[in-house]
């Protein structure tokens, strides 16, 4: 990605005889798991026009994969996604499903956790997701548990306990 990057901004500078970054701040991801995931963070990134205030719907923002999805709108450029697919047999089905989706807000909850986990890099998904690319790409996918209050009972014992320590 940072070398598309690069050679993109060399065209953009050049073509249009400018100079300079076009975008602020380095490249982010995440690993998204599972489709209860795939699904939020499809509305999350459809969303983004909308809470930047820059279209009142996400049918009004051209770069999105919403048209698509929602509305039967022709995009080579786009494969469904099983997923996608899963939401009904047919495609009026699925756009119909798709467009339902966006009638609820997504929880604060659910932002938070997207924003974070994209920023710091950690995967997004169940417990058992997180294991298994723990497992193959054998690095830690979420951050370590926080320590508690180190005078509770609670806390002692569960110390005492990680010991083998009775």
């Amino acid at each position: 990605m940072q070398d598309l990057g690069r050679y993109y901004v060399r065209y953009i500078n050049q073509t249009y005889r400018r100079s300079g970054t076009l975008w602020e701040g380095r490249y982010k991801s995440t690993l998204v798991g599972e489709e209860g995931y795939f699904l939020t963070v499809s509305r999350y990134i459809e969303l983004n026009p909308v809470r930047a205030k820059m279209v009142r719907n996400p049918k009004n923002y051209p770069w999105s994969s919403y048209g698509r999805n929602a509305l039967g709108t022709d995009n080579n450029l786009l494969t469904e996604h099983p997923c996608y697919r899963a939401l009904g047999r047919s495609k009026p089905q699925r756009r119909k499903a798709y467009q339902n989706l966006f009638t609820d807000r997504i929880s604060t909850f659910s932002l938070e956790e997207i924003r974070t986990n994209t920023n710091k890099g950690w995967v997004l998904g169940n417990k058992r997701f997180k294991s298994e690319i723990e497992k193959m790409t054998n690095r830690r996918v979420e951050p370590k548990p926080r320590g508690g209050d180190r005078k509770s009972q609670a806390y002692k014992a569960e110390m005492n306990k990680k010991q083998g320590k009775s």
